[in-house]
Protein backbone atom coordinates (compact mmCIF):
# COMPACT_ATOMS: atom_id res chain seq x y z
CA UNK A 1 0.00 0.00 0.00
CA UNK A 2 1.56 3.08 -0.75
CA UNK A 3 0.18 7.01 0.98
CA UNK A 4 1.11 9.07 3.55
CA UNK A 5 0.77 9.74 6.90
CA UNK A 6 1.54 12.71 8.84
CA UNK A 7 2.59 11.71 12.64
CA UNK A 8 2.17 14.84 15.56
CA UNK A 9 4.47 15.02 18.22
CA UNK A 10 5.18 17.74 20.86
CA UNK A 11 7.40 20.70 21.41
CA UNK A 12 6.36 20.79 25.46
CA UNK A 13 9.30 19.67 27.70
CA UNK A 14 8.05 19.96 31.34
CA UNK A 15 4.69 19.99 33.02
CA UNK A 16 3.61 22.95 34.76
CA UNK A 17 6.25 22.42 37.19
CA UNK A 18 9.60 22.46 35.37
CA UNK A 19 11.38 20.24 37.96
CA UNK A 20 9.26 17.27 36.57
CA UNK A 21 10.31 17.06 32.17
CA UNK A 22 8.47 15.07 29.96
CA UNK A 23 8.10 15.17 26.17
CA UNK A 24 7.09 12.63 23.79
CA UNK A 25 6.67 8.73 24.39
CA UNK A 26 8.92 7.52 22.29
CA UNK A 27 7.48 4.40 21.60
CA UNK A 28 4.23 5.75 20.46
CA UNK A 29 6.12 7.06 17.19
CA UNK A 30 8.58 4.17 16.33
CA UNK A 31 5.85 1.34 16.90
CA UNK A 32 3.41 2.97 14.87
CA UNK A 33 6.48 4.64 12.49
CA UNK A 34 7.77 0.78 11.73
CA UNK A 35 4.07 -0.34 11.05
CA UNK A 36 3.34 2.01 8.41
CA UNK A 37 6.97 1.65 7.05
CA UNK A 38 6.16 -2.38 6.35
CA UNK A 39 3.12 -1.36 4.64
CA UNK A 40 5.26 0.84 1.94
CA UNK A 41 3.43 4.55 3.67
CA UNK A 42 5.65 7.87 3.38
CA UNK A 43 5.78 9.28 6.61
CA UNK A 44 5.99 12.88 7.95
CA UNK A 45 6.37 14.43 11.46
CA UNK A 46 4.50 17.59 12.52
CA UNK A 47 4.91 19.36 16.02
CA UNK A 48 2.40 22.52 16.98
CA UNK A 49 5.55 25.01 17.15
CA UNK A 50 7.83 23.14 14.48
CA UNK A 51 11.35 22.66 15.29
CA UNK A 52 12.78 20.02 17.85
CA UNK A 53 11.02 18.04 20.13
CA UNK A 54 11.96 16.58 23.98
CA UNK A 55 11.59 13.38 24.83
CA UNK A 56 10.09 12.06 27.84
CA UNK A 57 12.78 10.83 30.26
CA UNK A 58 10.37 8.01 31.64
CA UNK A 59 9.77 6.09 28.24
CA UNK A 60 13.65 6.01 27.49
CA UNK A 61 13.97 3.32 30.68
CA UNK A 62 13.57 -0.02 31.39
CA UNK A 63 10.68 -1.46 30.77
CA UNK A 64 9.16 1.32 28.82
CA UNK A 65 11.76 1.18 25.61
CA UNK A 66 12.09 -1.49 23.65
CA UNK A 67 14.11 -2.15 20.28
CA UNK A 68 12.21 -0.46 18.10
CA UNK A 69 12.79 3.03 20.52
CA UNK A 70 16.26 1.72 20.94
CA UNK A 71 16.86 1.76 17.19
CA UNK A 72 15.90 5.62 17.02
CA UNK A 73 17.64 6.69 19.58
CA UNK A 74 20.81 5.10 18.17
CA UNK A 75 20.19 6.38 14.72
CA UNK A 76 21.32 9.62 13.62
CA UNK A 77 19.33 10.22 10.26
CA UNK A 78 16.13 9.38 12.81
CA UNK A 79 16.99 11.41 15.32
CA UNK A 80 17.29 14.26 13.44
CA UNK A 81 13.65 14.11 12.42
CA UNK A 82 13.10 14.85 15.62
CA UNK A 83 14.95 17.45 15.61
CA UNK A 84 13.48 19.08 12.40
CA UNK A 85 9.55 18.70 12.44
CA UNK A 86 7.35 20.68 10.37
CA UNK A 87 4.87 23.33 11.86
CA UNK A 88 1.31 22.97 10.93
CA UNK A 89 1.40 25.91 8.53
CA UNK A 90 3.71 24.03 6.43
CA UNK A 91 1.58 21.22 5.88
CA UNK A 92 -0.77 20.64 3.28
CA UNK A 93 -3.30 18.51 4.17
CA UNK A 94 -4.88 17.17 1.18
CA UNK A 95 -1.45 15.56 0.69
CA UNK A 96 -2.08 12.85 3.75
CA UNK A 97 -4.46 10.03 3.89
CA UNK A 98 -3.95 9.81 7.45
CA UNK A 99 -3.32 11.97 10.56
CA UNK A 100 -1.68 9.89 14.00
CA UNK A 101 -1.56 12.31 16.91
CA UNK A 102 1.02 10.54 19.11
CA UNK A 103 0.86 10.85 23.55
CA UNK A 104 3.38 11.37 26.33
CA UNK A 105 1.84 13.79 28.57
CA UNK A 106 3.64 16.75 27.08
CA UNK A 107 0.72 16.74 24.56
CA UNK A 108 -2.02 18.21 27.25
CA UNK A 109 -0.47 21.45 26.89
CA UNK A 110 0.33 22.39 23.33
CA UNK A 111 -2.02 20.01 21.56
CA UNK A 112 -5.82 20.76 22.46
CA UNK A 113 -5.46 24.56 21.34
CA UNK A 114 -3.29 24.52 18.42
CA UNK A 115 -5.18 25.81 15.66
CA UNK A 116 -3.15 24.54 12.99
CA UNK A 117 -3.43 20.65 14.03
CA UNK A 118 -7.25 21.29 14.35
CA UNK A 119 -7.50 22.65 10.72
CA UNK A 120 -5.09 19.24 9.72
CA UNK A 121 -7.25 17.22 11.84
CA UNK A 122 -10.68 18.65 9.92
CA UNK A 123 -9.65 18.74 6.76
CA UNK A 124 -8.05 15.54 6.66
CA UNK A 125 -11.37 14.02 8.08
CA UNK A 126 -13.64 15.80 5.76
CA UNK A 127 -12.13 14.43 3.02
CA UNK A 128 -12.62 11.15 3.75
CA UNK A 129 -9.46 10.16 5.53
CA UNK A 130 -8.29 8.75 9.15
CA UNK A 131 -7.92 10.89 12.41
CA UNK A 132 -6.18 8.41 14.62
CA UNK A 133 -4.55 9.19 18.18
CA UNK A 134 -2.46 7.24 20.74
CA UNK A 135 -2.85 7.26 24.63
CA UNK A 136 -2.96 11.28 25.13
CA UNK A 137 -2.72 12.12 21.73
CA UNK A 138 -6.71 12.32 21.92
CA UNK A 139 -5.87 16.00 23.60
CA UNK A 140 -5.18 17.13 20.00
CA UNK A 141 -9.00 16.20 19.54
CA UNK A 142 -10.71 17.68 22.39
CA UNK A 143 -11.22 21.04 21.06
CA UNK A 144 -11.24 20.19 16.95
CA UNK A 145 -14.70 20.97 15.54
CA UNK A 146 -15.65 20.44 11.68
CA UNK A 147 -16.42 22.47 8.93
CA UNK A 148 -20.56 22.56 10.76
CA UNK A 149 -19.25 23.90 14.03
CA UNK A 150 -19.98 20.32 15.48
CA UNK A 151 -16.74 18.75 17.80
CA UNK A 152 -15.16 16.02 15.85
CA UNK A 153 -15.36 14.09 18.36
CA UNK A 154 -18.53 14.14 19.81
CA UNK A 155 -21.25 10.92 19.20
CA UNK A 156 -18.60 9.08 18.59
CA UNK A 157 -17.01 6.20 20.32
CA UNK A 158 -12.75 6.40 21.32
CA UNK A 159 -10.41 6.01 23.78
CA UNK A 160 -7.42 7.53 25.15
CA UNK A 161 -4.98 7.68 28.23
CA UNK A 162 -7.93 6.91 31.36
CA UNK A 163 -7.87 8.81 34.46
CA UNK A 164 -7.60 5.22 36.62
CA UNK A 165 -3.99 4.91 34.66
CA UNK A 166 -2.84 8.51 35.23
CA UNK A 167 -3.64 7.53 39.31
CA UNK A 168 -1.33 4.36 38.80
CA UNK A 169 1.31 5.68 37.02
CA UNK A 170 1.37 8.86 39.93
CA UNK A 171 1.05 11.50 37.90
CA UNK A 172 -2.52 12.82 38.59
CA UNK A 173 -1.32 16.01 40.63
CA UNK A 174 0.93 16.81 38.09
CA UNK A 175 -1.28 17.05 35.08
CA UNK A 176 -3.34 19.93 33.68
CA UNK A 177 -6.98 18.31 33.62
CA UNK A 178 -8.27 15.07 33.38
CA UNK A 179 -8.46 14.36 29.52
CA UNK A 180 -10.79 11.19 29.85
CA UNK A 181 -13.43 13.69 31.94
CA UNK A 182 -12.54 16.60 29.11
CA UNK A 183 -13.63 13.89 26.24
CA UNK A 184 -16.55 12.75 27.78
CA UNK A 185 -17.78 16.18 28.34
CA UNK A 186 -17.03 16.93 24.81
CA UNK A 187 -19.84 13.86 23.70
CA UNK A 188 -17.43 11.48 23.02
CA UNK A 189 -18.18 7.98 23.37
CA UNK A 190 -15.07 6.98 25.71
CA UNK A 191 -14.30 3.38 26.93
CA UNK A 192 -11.02 1.88 28.07
CA UNK A 193 -10.46 -1.80 28.12
CA UNK A 194 -11.12 -3.76 31.56
CA UNK A 195 -7.35 -3.61 32.36
CA UNK A 196 -4.99 -0.70 32.51
CA UNK A 197 -1.98 -0.52 30.54
CA UNK A 198 -3.06 -3.28 28.40
CA UNK A 199 -3.31 -2.98 24.02
CA UNK A 200 -6.80 -1.58 23.28
CA UNK A 201 -8.12 0.02 20.31
CA UNK A 202 -11.21 1.69 19.30
CA UNK A 203 -12.40 2.31 15.50
CA UNK A 204 -15.24 4.41 14.59
CA UNK A 205 -15.55 5.21 10.91
CA UNK A 206 -12.47 6.98 10.01
CA UNK A 207 -11.69 8.00 13.79
CA UNK A 208 -9.07 5.50 15.11
CA UNK A 209 -7.91 5.47 18.79
CA UNK A 210 -5.79 3.69 20.82
CA UNK A 211 -5.03 3.78 24.86
CA UNK A 212 -2.05 3.63 25.99
CA UNK A 213 1.45 3.36 24.74
CA UNK A 214 1.21 -0.04 24.59
CA UNK A 215 -1.71 0.26 21.52
CA UNK A 216 0.55 2.03 19.30
CA UNK A 217 0.86 -1.15 17.02
CA UNK A 218 -2.80 -1.96 17.66
CA UNK A 219 -3.42 1.76 16.55
CA UNK A 220 -1.76 2.14 13.96
CA UNK A 221 -2.48 -1.71 12.04
CA UNK A 222 -5.95 -0.55 12.70
CA UNK A 223 -5.25 2.38 10.55
CA UNK A 224 -3.69 1.07 7.68
CA UNK A 225 -6.79 -1.66 7.90
CA UNK A 226 -9.81 1.59 7.31
CA UNK A 227 -7.44 3.07 4.80
CA UNK A 228 -7.72 -0.69 2.86
CA UNK A 229 -11.47 -0.24 3.43
CA UNK A 230 -11.63 2.77 1.97
CA UNK A 231 -9.38 2.11 -1.08
CA UNK A 232 -11.01 -0.60 -2.37
CA UNK A 233 -14.93 1.12 -1.66
CA UNK A 234 -13.41 4.12 -4.28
Amino acid sequence: MTGRILHVVTNVGHYDDPEHPTGLWLSELTHAWEVFAEHGFEQTIVSPAGGPVPLEPRALKFPNIDRTAKRWLGGLERMALLERTASPDEIDASEFDAVYFTGGHAVMYDFPDSAGLQRIAREIFESGGVVSSVCHGYCGLLNTRLSDGSLLISGRCMTGFSWREEKLARVDRLVPYDAEAEAKRRGARYTRAALPFVPFTVSDGNLVTGQNPGSAKATARAVVARLAQIRSAQ
